[in-house]
């Protein structure tokens, strides 16, 4: 029976607060292989509870059981495993980079890492992500230059971006990886926008739209699904819901939809949910339906289940809105673990091999980490020219613009 009262604003409040015991008792967790796996082409209308399930591949044993398993390799896992540990690496490093004042802001990863880094090896050469800022591990499986990341974080006289952009706010062209925004939401669109130009274009690259639970509050995240479901564009839009925007939980967003993927269910896309955590369902539901773009047959929407370990950024206090102890709580685990279990059960990975690993990546790490800073960090060493304000903007300099870098001397 649903409660009624009279009268006054109804405004959704988490289960727990700060010192209260975690609860994620309401999050209902399939037995792993139990999703069925339907054909690439299906009607979307056939799959409409998938938008209220959740795809998992590996179960509690660390076995990949079920329909969606079989997508990858040993050799495709290992490779992986390593780039979420290079991910979880280049995190802690630029973490104590900024507390130790070499740059003024960062955003972690820990506990996602697994979404970007298998999403990204779906995908081919030519498509492109619109990321968020918690998207890095598609630059790093994509094997772009970690010094160039460090560059960009540092706004030193090496960051590809010359300083115009926020850190962590990369943008690399030829790796697939549209200019970050920090006006949340923009991307979602433009996504489906370049998708579209795609398609006029008869060509075969696809895009891919990211956004988080808390920003899919934004205008801009319903055009995308009108603009999307009306004219079948090539994309992939993906909804990474880590529990937690800055320090809002996901209720405030989801509203009583009772989950994300099933804002798509109203504008006729296939919506999908799955384990965020488990590297080989990410990767699977991702060539799925990136293989269903490009052939085709339209967008597909889908909702990573996560949780966001971290603070939102370090500028942010999560003991002040969550228990201290919940992430100690969520019950999909650790990607990292859980991959390199899996590992060790089909034999070809250890215990052993894994601490020498995390050595080899913390050293290969370190020693771009040292690379960059010969470069400069935030206040010390080299930095962008003055002069690279005025250029890149326009293909002829207005005269306006000349006469003021000539005033400025540079």
């Amino acid at each position: 029976m649903v409660e009624t009262r009279k009268g006054g604003l109804f405004v959704p409040e988490p289960e727990v607060r700060p010192g209260g015991q975690p609860d994620f008792s309401k999050v209902k967790i399939p037995r792993a292989g139990s999703v069925e796996r339907p054909p690439v082409d299906v009607d979307p209308a056939t799959i409409r509870d998938m938008a209220f399930s959740i795809i998992r591949v590996l179960n509690r044993d660390g076995e990949a059981v079920g329909p969606w398993a079989g997508t990858l390799t040993d050799e495709e896992l290992l490779e992986g495993l390593k780039h979420m540990m290079t991910l979880r690496s280049f995190d802690a490093r630029m973490q104590m980079a900024q507390r130790q004042g070499k740059t003024s802001f960062y955003m972690q990863h820990m506990g996602e890492e697994a979404v970007s880094c298998a999403f990204r090896r779906a995908m081919e050469p030519g498509d492109m992500n619109f990321p968020t800022y918690r998207q890095a591990g598609l630059l790093i499986a994509g094997d772009y230059p970690m010094v160039d990341m460090m560059n960009q974080i540092y706004s030193n006289e090496a960051d590809p971006l010359k300083g115009r952009q926020l850190p962590i706010m990369y943008s690399a062209k030829d790796h697939g990886f549209f200019s970050i925004s920090g006006n949340l939401g923009t991307q979602f669109i433009q996504s489906v926008g370049w998708a579209m130009a795609s398609a006029i274009k008869n060509d075969s690259r696809i895009a891919a739209g990211w956004i988080g639970d808390g920003s899919t509050a934004e205008s801009d995240f319903h055009a995308a699904l009108v603009f999307a479901s009306t004219y079948r564009a090539p994309v992939v839009l993906n909804i990474v819901n880590n529990q937690w925007a800055i320090s809002t939980f996901q209720g405030i967003a989801r509203g009583g939809a009772g989950t994300f993927a099933a804002r798509g269910l109203g504008f006729g896309l296939p919506a999908l949910r799955v384990d965020g955590n488990d590297y080989l369902a990410v990767h699977a539901v991702a060539k799925w339906a990136v293989e269903r773009a490009r052939m085709g047959l339209g967008a597909t929407l889908v909702e990573y289940v996560t949780y966001r370990v971290g603070a939102h950024s370090t500028s942010d206090d999560p003991s002040a809105y969550r228990p201290k102890t919940e992430s100690d709580n969520w019950p999909l685990g650790d990607p990292v673990i859980r991959l390199k279990n899996h590992l060790i059960r089909r034999g070809v990975w250890t215990d052993d091999r894994h601490k020498q690993a995390e050595a080899e990546v913390l050293d290969m790490v370190i020693t771009a980490q040292k690379e960059a800073e010969k470069h400069g960090t935030l206040h010390a060493g080299g930095r962008p020219s003055a002069r690279d304000m005025f250029e890149g903007v326009y293909a002829e300099m207005p005269p306006h613009l000349r006469r003021q870098r000539q005033q400025a001397g540079v």
